[in-house]
């Protein structure tokens, strides 16, 4: 039985990191500090003009920061080198951080919530002049500071969830400019802990596909973007292969995907040719960037760990053949 490897890395193929632009680590700097100190002025002006709402709004505006930071630090590490113990650098973080986030956003809108509510019970008077000045700021800083993360959005969860933070804040900050208004025009102090809960909602919703992808990565589910069965059809496909076994699909990092998979080829070892073709392909089409692939001829037997489509079409099944996934 025959055994050839071949790492994407390998045979001049190089890697194919899909990181964050270049200019993501500047995005960062200036988010972070424009809603650090956004945060204290919510905070200082929610407190004077008793409005749990801008609190609130104040509130989630910290967690959001607190997700800055983690996102940003786990794109700066996620470019270490990797060493004999993490063989894959630190790109796993940003796997974490896109978790941590969700977390940290379904956190804050319990104690949003659990305020609102407090606040429903004891009404108190706001000053719905100084909320709608506030929180219209919010709505510039944070549109700003969604604009700055909307290119890097598209190919890296981590940089999505900052993305989604700061979208959602925009438009969250303009519901509490409308409640201002409608508190210091009715005299509906309700209206403002009402308000409050309509945020909780649209976090929740916007967070919730967030939570679902990274908690996936996270156990090194298949990754959203790779159909895993039409990924086993190709290598099938291929010439001489009348076998696909042991294919296992996992995220590196939130932008870059491994795969390993043996091939039975009872006519041996095709070339280096055949596999350089197969994992160019395999990055071009599937957005795979690290492959091993074993050929064997299909002489002894063993256990066989094939991909299994589960009711939903996206988790599968890995019975382990005694291979480790770090290269």
């Amino acid at each position: 039985m025959s055994h050839a490897h071949s790492h994407d890395h390998g045979h001049g193929h190089g890697h194919h990191h899909h990181a964050p632009p270049a200019d993501a680590g500047r995005a960062f700097v200036l988010a972070i500090g424009l809603n650090t100190a956004f945060v204290a002025i919510e905070f200082i002006y929610g407190f004077i003009a008793n409005s749990t709402a801008l609190t609130a709004d104040a509130g989630h505006n910290l967690s959001d920061v607190l997700g800055l930071v983690l996102a940003w630090g786990a794109a700066l590490l996620a470019k270490s080198a990797p060493t004999r113990r993490f063989t894959y650098g630190l790109r796993g973080t940003s796997i974490l951080a896109a978790l941590g986030n969700a977390l940290l956003l379904m956190v804050a809108c319990g104690a949003i919530a659990w305020e609102a509510c407090q606040r429903f019970a004891h009404p108190e008077p706001v000053a719905g002049t100084t909320v709608s000045i506030v929180a219209a700021i919010g709505v510039l800083i944070n549109g700003f500071s969604a604009w700055l993360f909307m290119a890097g959005s598209k190919n890296d969860i981590n940089v999505r969830g900052a993305y989604q933070h700061m979208a959602a804040d925009a438009a969250l900050s303009l519901g509490v400019v409308v409640s201002g208004l409608l508190v210091m025009y009715t005299g509906w102090s309700w209206l403002d802990p009402a308000v409050s809960l309509v945020i909780v909602v649209i976090i929740v919703a916007g967070t919730w596909s967030l939570l679902k992808e990274s908690i996936q990565m996270a156990l090194a589910g298949v990754p959203a973007g790779v159909d895993a069965t039409a990924v086993t059809g190709f290598l099938a496909a291929q010439p001489g292969v009348t076998e696909v076994h042991d294919v296992h699909i996992w995220p590196m990092s939130t932008t870059e995907t491994a795969l390993t998979a043996h091939l039975v080829i009872p006519d041996g070892y095709p070339g280096d040719a055949f596999i350089d073709e197969v994992v160019t392909h395999l990055r071009e089409d599937f957005a795979i960037h690290h492959c091993t692939l074993q050929v064997e001829q299909g002489t002894t037997k063993h256990s066989s760990c094939c991909l299994q489509e589960a009711h939903d079409g996206h988790e599968h099944d890995h019975a382990h053949h005694g291979h480790a996934h770090a290269h």
